[in-house]
């Protein structure tokens, strides 16, 4: 699958992509690694890389962290491994052990979570945990990177002799120290250190009445360093102890790069599994800067980005707290190509190439910028053609080297082939150039290829609307600002608004005018239709947002009242039901209050019985026999009912005692009024009007004609004077 070449790459600005994978690395493998990344082979290849980097994103959010995968490269160690009789250095057994440990770990994890990173774990299966190689360096190395004293027997028995000696030295050292420090030969600092030998500091008037070895001089030459005969000897034995270390060490580590040698591939597959996983990291780490996902990847050759960033742009605005415009783009069997048409600086080169970058990092098993619901395929070639490609070592011009692509493409363009060529046709005379340029799209039309270019070519223009299974496109333009809004339209060409650019510019109108009679009046007229119908199309859209918001609205609103309107219609019945019932008790009720009456008059309890007995079959004549459950349901129903309107009836009272309340309030508030006797008044909470009799503190005796009270003046209002 893998034919993208590497003029595709560069057109696209993949090693761009790489390079900023390769400083989100944290091993110089998986730096060098990540920069020879390429699209991958096979879809099976390309499914596995993506849903593992989508495996690791997760990582970052959940509980269960993947742990360090850092390590030193093992190269040089690996290139010693296969010449017989080599030696590996300390530090290498060093960097050898931690990547084994670091596989062990990985290996421990992913199998204890596999199930939240299968395609993790089937990596880690493909490497063997492998417990000898770590065990076997740290029985001889340390963890300060020293080989331990029980390497070997020989080795113990050196250093001990070498601590013996050492002892020794100090001894006689010391000796000789106190010796001719009371004799006053040492200078004030008495010793020094000098090859790593400790030495007396003397004077140099005394140097020759000091026995021993002379090691130095001072700079001044007032000190001479002598390291005295009393341990010239045994430095001498500790010199051929040190060699004899030395030399079993050297034995030790050969012996160790001998027993690791037949481990070589295994290490190799170590090294290479943890590099994978630096990648692997460094491309999760991409992926979630600008919320890059796994799309659906289709069997048939359907392609719908929606939503899609440009990640380099997408990353440099974040960087610089500007917004970025997304594009939502579709190709399918009913629409293979798009030709994009429109005025410069309206973000057709940038569509053309968030398609082509996407696609590349996709089929390379990078995550992608676009919205959850795209949808992918894979190209077996993707063919570009961007940009200003003149050759000054081959002599070309640009015309020269466009047509020299032109005719790779007619070589290679098949069905699995997506082709990106912007400004098709240039560099040539505009009519001769467009017709070939028109050829040159019927044959990728006509082999089934897909692509997307951009054009100022009317004939372009044409031909894609004419074609079934072709469609223009613009971006659109604010008409009035003429600044783009970088939103891709399909389904309609884009004018090049050349004069009206050229009119916002400056460009003096008298100008423009002769312009416009320099050439045909059709293709002006063509143009204008064109810019026209952009206008009409941006207007349109902005009316067909309003109206959807409107019928969003109207949709919520008429919802909310079907709702409304079925919660009375049940209050209704459920209301009905119980106005029924209670007519029924009152029914009732009256025939069993005549009864009574009647057996209250006439004391005959025969008939009393017999009509009871009448009303009880009456009823229960109307009544269906129903089940327990029933009753039982119809019973919580009516209580149901009883209780709402209980809860009605409560909230009315409430109402009306805070209303009550407010009136009081209102009457207190009010500027008292004197009262006089023969005043015509009422109570406050009252109908009733009398007349006051009598006046005493606070008490009036209020005259109703048949009774008369004694009320709290507060208590009442004035209704009329006397007169």
């Amino acid at each position: 699958m893998n034919k993208i070449n590497e003029k595709t790459l560069k057109d696209l600005e993949f090693f761009t992509v790489l390079d900023q994978i390769a400083a989100r690395c944290i091993t110089e493998l998986g730096k060098e690694n990540a920069l020879k990344i390429v699209p991958l082979d096979t879809k099976e290849l390309v499914l596995i890389h993506l849903k593992q980097t989508s495996e690791f994103v997760a990582s970052f959010t959940n509980e269960n962290r993947i742990p360090n995968h850092g390590f030193d490269a093992i190269n040089q160690e690996l290139k010693l491994l296969t010449i017989e009789n080599a030696t590996i250095e300390i530090s290498g057994f060093r960097k050898i052990g931690n990547i084994c440990t670091t596989i062990n770990v990985l290996k421990k994890f992913f199998k204890k979570f596999k199930e939240y990173y299968p395609l993790l774990f089937d990596a880690s299966e493909e490497v063997e945990l492998n417990l000898e190689i770590p065990n076997h360096i740290n029985s001889v190395v340390d963890r300060f990177g020293e080989i331990k004293d029980n390497a070997s027997d020989n080795l113990r028995g050196i250093r001990q002799e070498i601590n013996v000696v050492k002892g020794k030295i100090n001894q006689s050292f010391s000796r000789a120290l106190t010796t001719y420090n009371s004799s006053e030969f040492l200078d004030e600092i008495r010793e020094s250190v000098v090859d790593n030998r400790r030495v007396l500091a003397v004077k140099a008037m005394y140097r020759k009445k000091v026995k021993g070895s002379v090691m130095g001089t001072s700079k001044t030459g007032s000190i001479v360093y002598i390291e005295p005969e009393a341990t010239l000897q045994f430095s001498r034995q500790l010199n051929n102890l040190e060699f004899e270390e030395r030399e079993e060490i050297q034995r030790i580590l050969k012996e160790l790069t001998a027993h690791i040698q037949p481990f070589t591939p295994e290490l190799a597959l170590y090294q290479g599994f943890l590099a994978h996983i630096d990648i692997t990291a460094a491309k999760a780490k991409y992926a979630l800067e600008m919320d890059a996902i796994m799309p659906e990847v289709s069997e048939n050759k359907e392609l719908f980005l929606r939503d899609a960033y440009h990640p380099l742009l997408y990353l440099t605005n974040k960087r610089k707290k500007e917004k970025t415009y997304p594009q939502t783009i579709s190709l399918h069997p009913e629409n293979r190509i798009i030709v994009i048409s429109g005025p410069n600086a309206g973000g057709k080169s940038i569509t053309l190439k968030t398609l082509g970058i996407l696609q590349v990092m996709l089929q390379s098993g990078l995550l992608i910028p676009v919205h959850e619901r795209s949808k992918v395929c894979l190209f077996d070639r993707i063919l570009t053609d961007i940009g200003d490609n003149q050759s000054i070592e081959n002599h070309l011009s640009t015309y020269s080297y466009r047509l020299k692509n032109m005719n790779y493409f007619l070589r290679k363009c098949d069905e699995n082939t997506m082709f990106l060529i912007d400004e098709f046709g240039t560099g040539s005379d505009p009519e001769l150039g467009g017709a070939l340029a028109e050829i040159f799209l019927e044959v990728f039309y006509e082999r089934g290829s897909y692509g997307v270019i951009t054009t100022h070519y009317s004939n372009l223009k044409l031909l894609a609307n004419e074609l079934p299974h072709a469609t223009n496109a613009n971006m659109l333009f604010d008409s009035k600002t003429l600044e783009p809004t970088y939103q891709l339209v399909l389904g309609q060409a884009g004018s090049s608004f050349t004069f009206e650019v050229a009119q916002k510019n400056g460009i003096p109108y008298s100008l423009i005018n002769r312009a416009k009679k320099k050439i045909e009046r059709g293709k002006v007229r063509f143009d204008a239709t064109i810019a026209k119908l952009q206008k009409e199309r941006s207007s349109m859209a902005k009316t067909g947002d309003k109206l959807k918001k409107v019928e969003s609205k109207a949709r919520d609103e008429a919802q909310r009242l079907e709702e409304l309107n079925g919660k009375v219609k049940s209050k209704l019945e459920n209301y009905q039901e119980l106005y029924d019932s209670s007519q029924r008790m009152i029914y009732l009720g009256n025939k069993v209050n005549d009864a009574a009456l009647k057996y209250f008059q006439d004391k005959k309890k025969r008939p009393l019985v017999s009509e009871l007995l009448r009303i009880v079959e009456t009823e229960n004549s109307k009544r269906k026999k129903k089940s327990a459950q029933q009753v039982k349901i119809e019973k919580i129903k009516k209580a149901k009912v009883a209780q709402e309107v209980i809860k009605k009836v409560e909230v009315i009272r409430e109402e009306k005692k805070v209303e009550k309340k407010k009136k009081i309030v209102q009457e207190k508030n009010k500027p008292a009024v004197a009262l006089k006797i023969g005043d015509r008044v009422r109570m406050v909470d009252g109908k009733a009007v009398g007349s006051i009799d009598k006046l005493e503190k606070k008490k009036a005796v209020v005259n109703y004609g048949i009774f008369t009270t004694n009320v709290n003046v507060d208590q009442l209002e004035l209704v009329e004077r006397k007169k």
